[in-house]
């Protein structure tokens, strides 16, 4: 048996008991600060920072890799001080050096800070998140037209709560540190477009402290559900993505459902976000296709995200590299939630080629799953266990999928981020640097977004 295969098969029956018992402490109301004496409020919302212009002391930051040879043993640091203006990161300074004695000054905390974290698949509008425990029984051998047909049930039921759990849920993911999300929206003849215009209320509500696309999806079949023309209502009503579902196991006709929604997007100048879950050769197929079309119609260049993909994990690795390098050719994006259970992805193999992975979250405690963290550092850290041989190096890499590839250092252990002019949205972390973060997945104490306090405390 292959080193990652067992690793694999422990992490499959071991995750699934870490998560459950973290969700028991993820889902309390009451948030904290580094000091677990200091409690923020109730609700989890954070001391406010009123001033568009001031300091951060004490913030550490990665200055360099230390090498034996060609090998990164362990990570350098350095206290420095932000200046922060206008949601931008004006200057990084000596630590307590303030040009401007008039300014509001804050303490960090000695806190390491890493880039901001990015939930890229995410369902906003329809959890149990915030309300009262409930896990509905899937029994063996329920397939997803089972679950559309609960859903159908189910979703007027869940309406009511829509903004008020969507509200909770963008609370959890930022006290995981992330501040930028796609949230995928059902767009079918149950909900209409309710859904959708309760999401665009809560995310202009939360605008100052989170950013995020919403993708229309036609969660029922683009055509088994005859959605096209809600979809198009949904572009004109500022969805920012066309989504599709399982062309040929849901829609039952792959190159028509395919069809109908890049013309959407071409009709409407959208990118697409497809749930593609088949791991039949129908998978396969439907991943050709994509990417042919896109290498056919130039406009649909850099605008195609196939979320999941299971496909790609009955491929062998020559196959693998044959696909992968005709996405980063197209920038075809994969988003993955880093399954841990039999499907072994070929995530590092796809990054290693060039393609764009990221990750989200997805389900959080639905009636699709029990489980859901909403933490992109544990996202991280799973595909650390999953992919690759741990050590400084490659650890402080496996930062990137949560982040959207941004790093505080390079591959020579140069200091990258933060710089002059980078947003100032980053989250600050009881560790001593991203190697240690995304292994222990460390708490975090606060969460800026463009300069914004969003969740946490600093002194």
């Amino acid at each position: 048996m292959s080193e990652n295969k067992s690793r694999r098969e422990f992490i499959s029956q071991s995750g699934k008991m870490v998560t459950a018992c973290a969700l028991f402490g993820a889902t309390g109301s009451v948030a904290y600060a580094a000091d677990p004496a200091k409690q923020i409020c109730e609700t989890g919302k954070p001391m406010s920072i009123s001033a568009k212009h001031y300091y951060l002391d004490n913030v550490l930051l990665e200055a360099g890799f230390n090498f034996d040879g060609s090998v990164a043993t362990s990570t350098r640091t350095e206290l420095k001080t932000l200046e922060i203006k206008n949601g931008k990161i004006v200057a990084l300074r000596d630590n307590k050096s303030h040009a401007d004695a008039t300014l509001p000054h804050y303490d960090a905390g000695n806190k390491l800070m890493l880039p901001a974290m990015r939930d890229m698949h995410i369902h906003l509008d329809k959890t149990f998140y915030g309300g009262p425990w409930r896990s509905l029984n899937r029994p063996a051998g329920t397939t997803i037209q089972d679950m559309i047909r609960l859903e159908q049930k189910l979703l007027p039921e869940l309406q009511p709560y829509t903004q008020e759990r969507a509200e909770k849920l963008i609370d959890l993911i930022q006290s995981k540190g992330s501040t930028i999300a796609r949230s995928h929206c059902n767009i079918e003849p149950v909900s209409g477009l309710k859904n959708l215009e309760n999401l665009q209320a809560v995310l202009s509500r939360r605008k100052p402290g989170f950013d995020c696309e919403i993708v229309a999806f036609p969660q029922h079949g683009l055509l088994l559900s005859h959605s096209e023309k809600l979809m198009r209502e949904a572009m004109q009503a500022g969805a920012h993505y066309v989504g599709g579902l399982d062309p040929t196991n849901v829609d039952g006709a792959m190159e028509k459902s395919l069809d109908t929604m890049f013309q959407i997007a071409l009709d409407y100048n959208k990118g697409v976000d497809i749930h593609l879950h088949e791991t039949s050769p129908a998978g396969v197929a439907a991943v050709n296709y994509m990417v042919e079309t896109v290498e056919k119609t130039p406009a649909l260049k850099g605008k195609l995200t196939i979320s999941h993909a299971f496909a790609l994990a009955t491929l062998n690795e020559q196959q693998v590299d044959e696909i992968a390098t005709r996405m980063a050719a197209q920038q075809v994006t994969i988003a993955s939630t880093v399954p841990i259970g039999t499907l072994h992805m070929p995530l590092k193999q796809l990054r290693d080629k060039g393609v764009f992975v990221m990750t989200g979250t997805d389900s959080v405690i639905d009636h699709w799953s029990p489980y859901g963290l909403g933490d992109m550092l544990e996202k991280a850290n799973l595909y650390a266990q999953l992919y690759i041989r741990p050590n400084e190096q490659t650890l402080s890499r496996a930062l990137g999928i949560a982040t959207g590839d941004v790093l505080p250092l390079n591959d020579k252990g140069e200091r990258v981020w933060p710089k002059a002019q980078d947003d100032a949205s980053f989250v600050l972390v009881d560790a001593s640097c991203s190697a240690e973060a995304v292994a222990r997945i460390s708490p975090r104490t606060a969460t800026f977004h463009n300069g914004n306090l969003v969740w946490g405390a600093v002194g």
